[in-house]
């Protein structure tokens, strides 16, 4: 059978000046594929949020100030639906396996549990850390009897679909398609190297700190914040190269989320969230405190983030099931046909 990512030379497009432009070795230009999966995202994704909130299933003004469980996950599971549907259409633009792009894998939920054990342990030392040198308050329990339960029941689907959509926006598609396209580029520019590092790491440098700097938007965002923001995306994208899936990532997004803003009560890059566990407030220095960031603006995040990293490298290994197997080495293509639009 015809492997779609190595497609066979006498199968491929005629090399017209139109073809050339739109299409590589490996099919569809990784620029174009970016260009088209954007378009496709926020075309869908506009259209269902408008219908969320004009058939009011997302209250307006809820997603303001401290919102609660169910309008974060409509609001996300939205989100994470509408990047599934494009990704999956795009596999069939494409043609590859949709399993490429993050979420396949034999080991979905014992990886997903394993990152969300470690997760919620990492958020826990980090709180802990702060508390204990100071710069962090406890100032009361906001919920108590039953609704300690519900609500720490209520708030794991709206957890669970950020980290799901986080992650499959910005290393799902997205990460695999840049990486293709800098590993196009690598194979003519750097010969020497191998083009499927420098073509993953390039790209996981780009869209991690793009990641960090959307959240520049957040109300309390501070410039430490948005590079520790940067920073565990990488240490996401160091999961994603070792495991060879997501859910490794997914399962310490949502444990780290949740036990930051329903558990800790603490500001998750300077938003908070209501029906939590806790009320606390910063206290001394922000560089050390995180300030209204939360604890991910302090510079001890960073340290445990450090951690975090090294956990993936002593507990997973590379093997045959690391990100590198799946990603196409093209050939060598003329000098012109040059940039993102490469592979």
């Amino acid at each position: 059978m015809q492997d779609n990512l190595h497609p066979d030379p006498a199968l491929s497009i005629p090399r017209s000046t139109a073809s050339t432009i739109l299409f590589g070795s490996n099919g569809l230009r990784a620029g174009w594929g970016l260009l088209v999966a954007t378009a496709i995202f926020f075309l869908i994704f506009y259209g269902t949020n408008a219908m969320l909130h004009a058939t009011h299933l997302i209250p307006p003004h809820a997603m303001e100030h401290t919102p609660g469980p169910l309008p974060i996950f409509l609001s996300e599971g939205n989100a994470f639906l509408v990047i599934a549907l494009v990704t999956w259409i795009m596999s069939k633009i494409e043609r590859r396996p949709i399993a490429v792009y993050g979420l396949g894998g034999s080991r979905k939920l014992s990886n997903a549990l394993t990152g969300a054990v470690i997760g919620l342990i990492a958020i826990s030392l980090l709180v802990l850390l702060l508390d204990k040198a100071g710069f962090l308050i406890i100032d009361q329990r906001l919920l108590a009897g039953s609704d300690i339960p519900r609500y720490a029941l209520l708030w794991i689907p709206g957890f669970l679909a950020i980290g799901l959509f986080e992650e499959y926006f910005f290393r799902g598609y997205m990460q695999y398609t840049i990486t293709r396209g800098f590993a196009g580029i690598a194979t003519r520019i750097a010969p020497r190297l191998d083009p499927r590092t420098v073509g993953f790491w390039s790209a996981a440098i780009l869209v991690s700190f793009g990641f960090g700097a959307i959240h520049g938007s957040n109300p309390g965002e501070s410039p430490l914040g948005l590079f520790t923001a940067g920073f565990a995306s990488l240490v996401f994208c160091f999961s994603l190269w070792r495991t060879g899936s997501l859910w490794w990532a997914v399962g310490l997004h949502t444990a780290w989320d949740y036990g930051q803003s329903f558990i800790y009560g603490v500001a998750d890059s300077g938003a908070l969230f209501g029906h939590r566990l806790l009320a606390t407030h910063p206290a001394g220095s922000p560089l050390l405190s995180g300030g209204t960031t939360g604890p991910e603006g302090s510079i001890f995040c960073l340290v445990i983030l450090v951690a975090l990293a090294a956990t993936i490298h002593y507990t997973q290994p590379a093997g045959p099931q690391s990100y590198a197997t799946r990603i196409p080495l093209p050939p060598r293509e003329p000098a012109h046909d040059s940039g993102i639009t490469a592979a």
